[in-house]
């Protein structure tokens, strides 16, 4: 049983074990793979394939009859052709729910960013302003306290609902939009329609999936509803908002502030809105880099692998 790893650089750029996955049998390891011939090539003739952000099409499998288990190193699937898949009997298995601590956390890591500026002011510090200051302290931005402020929040799944938790643990009153609603939900925040929460939201936190209904769902439109000064944070997915229309909400002042941890295209296109957009806060996709975080899905992939071997196949998105 041949297994190949097309992206391993993503999950593992050098900092963790592929032990794991080598138990079970030859492991090829590739960096990064990048084009249909050599994605093909690469694969050749083995069993199992390990990625990330590899696309894998009915062409591509087609290509490589052998292939009998696809692992995405992700929650996400949707590189992988998965109808293509199934009509080949080939399960597609995707690591669900790893990341909900790390992004949360992240998301706070934002907003907190926007609310004082920390990285700023430690930079003026060091570069001996403090040092000069006839003053016992300074600051060159607007401070924002969390307390009693409303958060909104569209998609309220287990990340949503770890946000909001955090949220009133800091004193904020947190409102949910989502597909569904759950008990767990209703213990954490009050869910109404999303005209009311992007009118009555302080800050809002997307945690929504990717659908032809979410896309560009935060759209000039969508601003207009929303408070005058209000933030946004988005970890989810980049096509969710129109970046063209945030940037012009933080141009006009409309939105105090934004802090995206995803953007549309992915690295970053130079021609990119948000880029030239004041009080915008860019991470690079990062919000699930801890080690933990990463940990728990070589384990699960390992588990996915290991179900798919004993005949009972786990965390598969296309039965």
């Amino acid at each position: 049983m041949k297994i190949v790893i097309l992206d391993a650089s993503a999950l593992n750029p050098g900092d963790m074990s592929w032990d794991l996955i080598r138990a079970f049998s030859e492991v090829t390891i590739y960096p990064r793979t990048v084009g249909k011939d050599e994605i093909v090539r690469r694969i050749g003739d083995a069993e199992i394939v390990l990625l990330n952000k590899v696309p894998i099409d009915e062409e591509i499998l087609c290509a490589c009859p052998s292939v009998k288990l696809i692992c995405c190193l992700s929650t996400g699937y949707n590189v992988v052709d998965i109808n293509a898949a199934r009509d080949r009997g080939i399960p597609v298995c995707n690591v669900p729910a790893y990341s909900t601590a790390a992004v949360s956390q992240f998301t706070f890591a934002l907003l907190l960013e926007l609310c004082h500026r920390v990285g700023h002011h430690d930079k003026t510090v060091h570069d001996g302003k403090w040092a000069v200051c006839p003053d016992f302290c300074y600051w060159d931005t607007p401070q924002m306290e969390l307390a009693d402020k409303t958060m909104g929040i569209i998609g309220f799944g287990r990340i949503g609902q770890a946000v909001g938790r955090i949220a009133k643990a800091m004193g904020m009153e947190v409102l949910a939009y989502s597909r569904s609603r759950r008990p767990e939900g209703e213990a954490i925040a009050t869910y109404v329609d999303l005209d009311t929460l992007l009118s009555s939201s302080d800050i809002i936190s997307l945690h929504c999936p990717l659908f032809p209904e979410t896309e560009n769902l935060i759209n000039a439109d969508a601003i207009k509803k929303m408070k005058d000064g209000a933030i946004l944070l988005n970890t989810s997915r980049g096509q969710v908002i129109d970046e063209a229309a945030v940037a012009e909400a933080l141009k006009s002042g409309k939105l105090r502030g934004a802090a995206m941890d995803v953007v549309s295209e992915e690295p970053i296109s130079p021609a990119n809105p948000l880029l030239s957009a004041p009080n915008c806060i860019i991470t690079p996709h990062m919000a699930w880099a801890p080690m933990e975080t990463r940990q728990r899905i070589l384990d699960i992939t390992a588990q996915n692998i290991a179900g798919f071997l004993s005949g009972a196949p786990q965390n598969v998105i296309n039965p």
